[in-house]
């Protein structure tokens, strides 16, 4: 059961961090090499494409999206999709994909001639299921080295363990004023009837033997 617990312990946290670990921003320093707007026919991982933008129809198994195609410092290719968020999930209310393409392909710039630029995003590129992360905003930076504070996630982080620490704080409490008074209680009268089964017993085979005699 102690092993049971702890597994099933560190699967909860180990899917919370998944979570956090997708949703949250993040900051990548790219040179943008291409954009363009490609149709998507959605099948097993639909999860991880945000709903039809604000104004489309809905429901649609099938829509034009765009994409940004950058190369990392090290030449090493990674491609976004430049999806709204709209009102849902995750709540970063993106209402401006078409304007921000409009800035990449602006930013679109040559090897020989690079110009740096971070893209804030969330989510991960998983290619064996086509996921692509979600480009969130834009904006140049003066070297491929700069570098950038995540000041939203270290906030969120914080924020985010002293919620928790006070819950368990509050949690601790609560079970030693609710429910280990209870669970003593059980054990006490568990107890209890395991002598009184005992005595019984003990008063049974005096009874027995004062018989036979």
């Amino acid at each position: 059961m102690y092993y049971i617990k702890w597994v099933f312990t560190l699967l909860i946290w180990g899917f919370i961090a998944s979570i956090l670990f997708y949703t949250l921003p993040q900051h990548d320093i790219v040179r943008v090499v291409n954009t363009e707007v490609r149709r998507v026919d959605f099948g097993e991982n639909s999860w991880f494409w945000t709903n039809p933008g604000t104004g489309d129809a809905q429901g649609m198994v099938s829509r034009d999206v765009f994409f940004v195609d950058t190369f990392r410092p090290n030449d090493r290719p990674i491609v976004y999709r430049n999806e709204d968020t709209g009102w849902g999930w995750p709540p970063y209310f993106k209402l401006n994909s078409a304007n921000l393409q409009a800035e990449m392909r602006d930013l679109i710039s040559t090897k020989d001639s690079p110009e740096w630029v971070a893209v804030r995003h969330y989510g991960v590129r998983f290619e064996p299921l086509s996921i692509y992360p979600n480009a969130l905003t834009v904006h140049t930076v003066t070297s491929p080295d700069t570098r950038i504070i995540n000041w939203f996630n270290i906030v969120f982080l914080v924020v985010f363990s002293a919620i928790l620490i006070a819950l368990w704080i509050r949690w601790q409490r609560f079970r030693e004023a609710r429910i280990d008074p209870v669970l003593d209680n059980i054990e006490d009268g568990v107890y209890a009837a395991g002598q009184n089964v005992k005595n019984g017993g003990r008063r049974f085979r005096r009874w027995l033997d004062g018989w036979r005699s």
